[in-house]
């Protein structure tokens, strides 16, 4: 038996474009004379889908693209993820499926049982988990079908459901596995998958076609890397991370094992090319093709404006060079030089007049009270809305460059630097920011050095550095991530060798934050713990502030 697995790219709501990308794989492995193909989780609609679920019309076009598949399985079965109704009067009115078709019927379908709420996650907010259990029969083998998180109860010291489907389906006796998904990229999140499904191998036995979905759904980034899994244990192959692929397998060839193809995990890379995938997708699902930004002389906007050129064409970025009068000279040579080196279009606007404009007119109301943050948030305004001038009256989409360091701890103004469509570093600490930055001038220099080497600032009063007003950043990150991916209770943050007067500061700083994050771009999500919707704090809480 060959089967096939379609690792695509979707797009929420695009059922013409994601059917077309699944006829057009269909094809090739009728080529190959595949038996099956396998397509990801909810293929049909894109994931996640959120609430167009409980629109009657989006589910109907779900049906639709059902039926179209149905007419192409004369001599091949197709395996895909949909919405489905549920016939039952109880419960939610949905299912997410998989579904088995050939020769033009619906021969199974299973329902997902583990519906996440954790993080990014809300689907028993939609869909009815399966209460039954079976397997596909096909060619004289039985198949047991999954979605996603039926798989991930295996291989954990802390199980968050009472069901293990796949356990209800091995009385069946089923000869292999197929899961289909729409698992979220973070950076670990390819080692944890290759453990989760090693447990299940060691734990069944029996082979693992595991296909997941590629490409960035607004925040969301999927990184591909469908897995195919021998009853050894061993991965027999590992797909590519962030490209569309179609690959085929013979099912004997994967019994066989002893076969361990792996690819590389080490984070910044992955990174890198997570956040090109995120910003191309977002740009080019949403029907948008040029992107604005300001560039400081800083590290964050200048590694913004080297991955939107590699996302999106040094014809498509277009950045703005706004000094003050507490702007070095060495920050916009450091500017200008990038903006050249990556051939991209560059404007320059002091802001010293327009500033100075702003303050003749406030000074009756400000009357003698002393320079503050106020002046230097002003300046930031200034800067934000000369940005979204050019972004209205050009359209292009400004893209916010701060990092999750600053974005934890309010280090950032409203209406000013955290304006944008996009926020591409707000998953990204600035001790990582700098890793990213060596790694891009891995072969040649394309960011200057000075403006790694330089101490960063936001250059909005004289001789100002970020530590002036927050911990080194080898100090604080180290804090924020133990706080907020780790959920690490101050205590222990403490006891892990962290300063108490420190944790308590910064961490009183990031609760008081909440309401500057509620405001701000969706984040590229590239970690275990983002800030956006799989991070929900209360704005008004008390606790720690």
């Amino acid at each position: 038996m060959k089967i096939s697995l379609a690792q695509l790219n979707y797009h929420i709501g695009n059922f013409e474009g994601n059917l077309q990308k699944m006829l057009d794989a269909i094809t090739e492995a009728r080529s190959q004379q595949s038996d099956i193909i396998c397509f990801g989780e909810l293929a049909t609609c894109g994931y996640p889908p959120r609430d167009f679920l409980e629109f009657d019309d989006f589910i109907r076009l779900a049906y639709e693209s059902i039926d179209r598949l149905l007419a192409e399985t004369d001599d091949i079965a197709i395996v895909l993820g949909s919405p489905t109704k549920n016939p039952e009067a109880d419960g939610k009115n949905l299912h997410n499926s998989v579904l088995f078709l050939y020769q033009r019927k619906i021969q199974y379908m299973q329902h997902k049982t583990l519906l996440p709420t954790y993080d990014v996650f809300d689907e028993y907010r939609h869909f009815e988990p399966s209460k039954s259990w079976g397997v596909a029969e096909f060619k004289g083998k039985k198949i047991a079908l999954t979605v996603c998180e039926d798989i991930w109860d295996v291989g954990t010291n802390d199980p968050l459901y009472t069901v293990v489907p796949c356990d209800r389906m091995m009385p069946f006796q089923p000869d292999f596995i197929i899961n289909v998904s729409a698992s979220p990229f973070n950076y670990d999140h390819a080692t944890s998958r290759i453990r989760i499904v090693q447990a299940n191998m060691q734990r069944y036995k029996i082979p693992m076609f595991y296909i997941n979905h590629v490409g960035a759904q607004t925040e969301l980034i999927f990184d591909g890397g469908s897995l195919v899994s021998s009853p050894d244990g061993h991965i027999y192959d590992e797909m590519p991370y962030f490209e569309e692929c179609i690959r085929h397998y013979d099912l004997d060839e994967v019994l066989k094992g002893g076969i361990d193809r792996q690819q590389s995990k080490d984070k910044i890379p992955l990174i890198h090319d997570a956040l090109i995938v995120g910003l191309k997708d977002y740009f080019a699902k949403l029907g948008l093709s040029k992107a604005i930004l300001g560039l400081s002389g800083g590290i964050d906007s200048a590694i913004t404006a080297v991955l939107a050129v590699r996302a999106l064409g040094k014809e498509n970025v277009r950045v703005l060079l706004m000094p003050s009068q507490y702007s070095s000279t060495h920050s916009v040579v450091d500017a200008r030089t990038l903006a050249e080196t990556l051939g991209i279009q560059y404007d320059i606007i002091p802001i010293k007049g327009i500033y100075e404009a702003f303050m003749a007119e406030l000074k009756p109301l400000f009357q003698d009270q002393p320079f503050n943050v106020t002046e230097e948030n002003i300046q930031a305004r200034i800067r934000g809305t000369l940005n979204m001038a050019l972004s209205n009256k050009f359209g292009h989409i400004l893209l916010n460059t701060t990092n999750k360091s600053e974005m934890a701890v309010g280090y950032g103004t409203l209406y000013g630097d955290l304006c944008g469509g996009l926020s591409v570093l707000g998953d990204v600490y600035k001790t990582e920011i700098y890793k990213l930055a060596a790694y891009i001038n891995k072969d040649s220099e394309v960011i200057p050095l000075n403006t790694i080497n330089k101490p960063p600032s936001a250059e909005l009063r004289p001789n100002q550095k970020d530590s002036d007003s927050l911990p080194e950043y080898d100090v604080l990150d180290p804090i924020l991530y133990l706080y907020i991916e780790k959920r690490t209770d101050p205590q222990d943050i403490i006891a892990a060798g962290h300063d108490e007067v420190t944790v308590k500061r910064v961490l009183r700083l990031v609760n008081i934050s909440e309401f500057k994050r509620h405001q701000t771009a969706p984040v590229l999500r590239i970690s275990p713990k983002a800030f956006g919707v799989g991070r929900r704090m209360p704005i008004v809480g008390k606790y720690l502030s």
